[in-house]
């Protein structure tokens, strides 16, 4: 794994919006305009380290996997801030059928240096983004730039068999819809779902597009409808779990919630079981289960314990997204105060180093294989919304 600057394409702007990301641009807080896709550098790896991260990846998901079932079979949902019994109960449900449910995707966060062990930081396998970029532009920048290498990059022909093999999955004789929201201003989240609604009509699935506050409650059918009025009997939505059981139609949706099992009415994609998944307990019940796994970091839910004085730690929310609400804590400095909310306590393991930027690696899960990678680039130690996204090349 090695940094390369490089001069970007003149028109490389223009280039990425038309090939799908249309927010190549973040504003920063001093109202400026940098790149978000930065081709200012890229990262070059070799093929035996790429197949050995393939490996990684595949044994960390199915670790997770092995995870939410320890969480469901030992009633762990506590752990998880996940309180409400009709909630958890839904969730056992639907981790039990999950066989009989469509679940297409998911992002590890990785710590890799290109010399020791990869270190999980996190997964997101509800609502994770980046998918565009890793998937479409940085793919034809190799093409323009470097023809003759590779890259770690099967998202989109994986996306389209994903859903050709789920496609029997979804209800029948109703399009698939694909809800984003309108409050997303950057417009990642409409292009994500644009993307992945792509990939799914690739695959010979009708589908719709509706921003989730389109999405109405028809109290004379018991059922969740679009502008027309017609049912929506199956929906993708960029929208995470917790948000979808708590809003003001939370009840309605656990009410109608359709599992695999044919008593429902509105089968959701993600499947409620991925709430397991993404949440940052997680991290820690993985840490119990597999104590000193070289391919985790110490986590717990009680406290940093030895970390405290040992390594440091980070304190992240168990649903924080981009970083927000996560703090470093070094090793031996005064232990603050609890914070208000639950969180997960992890080993302080500090970002990749690379020309003074610090680097995070997104490696991609289609279905249950390893499916791509997407680098991401921040100032400081915790990757938020400032960061930038580098493409790469297997050389």
């Amino acid at each position: 794994m090695r940094r390369h600057t490089i001069t970007p394409r003149p028109d490389w702007q223009q280039t990425v919006e038309e090939q799908g990301l249309v927010y190549p641009l973040t504003r920063y807080p001093d109202d400026s305009l940098r790149p978000y896709w930065d081709e200012s550098a890229y990262y070059s790896f070799s093929l035996p380290e790429v197949e050995a991260l393939e490996d990684v990846v595949a044994e960390l998901h199915q670790m997770c996997l092995a995870a939410a079932d320890f969480i469901v079979e030992h009633d762990r949902f506590a752990d998880l801030g996940i309180t409400d019994r009709q909630t958890a109960a839904l969730i056992a449900d639907s981790w039990r059928r999950r066989a009989d449910q469509p679940s297409v995707y998911g992002r590890f966060d990785l710590h890799y240096d290109g010399t020791a062990p990869a270190k999980l930081l996190e997964y997101n396998a509800d609502t994770p983004t980046s998918l565009v970029e890793a998937a479409s532009p940085q793919w034809f920048w190799m093409e323009e730039r470097f023809p003759e290498a590779d890259q770690w990059n099967s998202l989109h022909e994986r996306l389209v068999a994903a859903w050709k093999r789920q496609a029997s999955l979804l209800p029948p004789g109703s399009p698939l819809y694909f809800a984003h929201s309108v409050w997303d201003e950057s417009g990642e989240d409409l292009m994500t779902v644009a993307y992945l609604q792509e990939t799914a009509e690739q695959a010979g699935v009708q589908t719709e597009a509706i921003a989730v506050e389109d999405i109405g409650w028809d109290p004379m059918s018991g059922r969740f409808v679009d502008n027309q009025l017609a049912f929506i009997r199956s929906c993708f939505k960029l929208y995470p779990w917790e948000w979808l059981v708590t809003d003001e139609f939370g009840q309605q949706v656990r009410e109608t919630l359709d599992n695999g099992g044919g008593t429902g009415s509105t089968c959701w994609i993600e499947p409620v079981w991925k709430m397991l998944l993404s949440n940052k307990a997680l991290l820690a019940i993985l840490w119990e289960m597999f104590p000193d796994h070289p391919n985790l970091l110490p986590s717990y839910l009680d406290g940093p314990r030895e970390l405290a004085e040992t390594t440091g730690y980070v304190t992240k929310p168990l649903l924080g997204r981009e970083g927000a609400g996560v703090t470093v804590h070094e090793a031996g400095g005064t232990r603050p105060e609890d914070p208000d909310e639950t969180c997960c306590y992890q080993q302080l393991a500090p970002l990749p180093d690379f020309d003074g930027n610090r680097v995070v690696l997104g490696a991609w899960v289609v279905e249950d294989e390893a499916a791509g990678l997407g680098i991401r680039e921040s100032a400081g130690l915790i990757t938020d919304g400032y960061a930038r996204f580098l493409p790469h090349v297997i050389l």
